[in-house]
């Protein structure tokens, strides 16, 4: 049963053309908004905490401050109203959900920035 629904998943979900990000990175987020009749495309900037799931269910989450409120947002991969996703920095860090950046604010919450040679 279980390679039945990796069959389907495989053959017919859409694969999203999605530059490699993880945890720790800084990334911009487009995707499409429905009013009315009218669609307009809105961006979401933040810091990846998260990948979970695979295949067809696969989500991230994003974190962002408004203000000096935090903002968390989930976005599925595969999610038709997501246009592109741009990979702003590339975060060094040490796990794979960081969820204790949550409590982090000031000069705490920075993240040191990975860098290519």
């Amino acid at each position: 049963m279980e390679s039945l629904v990796k069959f389907v998943q495989d053959e017919f979900v859409t694969r999203k053309d999605l530059p490699e990000f993880s945890a720790g990175d800084t990334i911009t987020v487009y995707y499409e908004i429905k009013e009315g009749n009218k669609t307009r495309t809105q961006f979401f900037k933040g810091v990846v905490i998260q990948r979970r799931g695979s295949g067809a269910s696969e989500t991230f989450t994003i974190r962002k401050m408004s203000g000096s409120i935090g903002v968390e947002r989930i976005f599925p991969v595969n999610l038709p109203a997501l246009q592109k996703v741009e990979v702003n920095k590339r975060g060094k860090v040490r796990r794979a959900r960081i969820f204790y950046f949550r409590g982090l604010t000031g000069k705490k919450a920075r993240i040191k920035e990975l860098r290519n040679k």
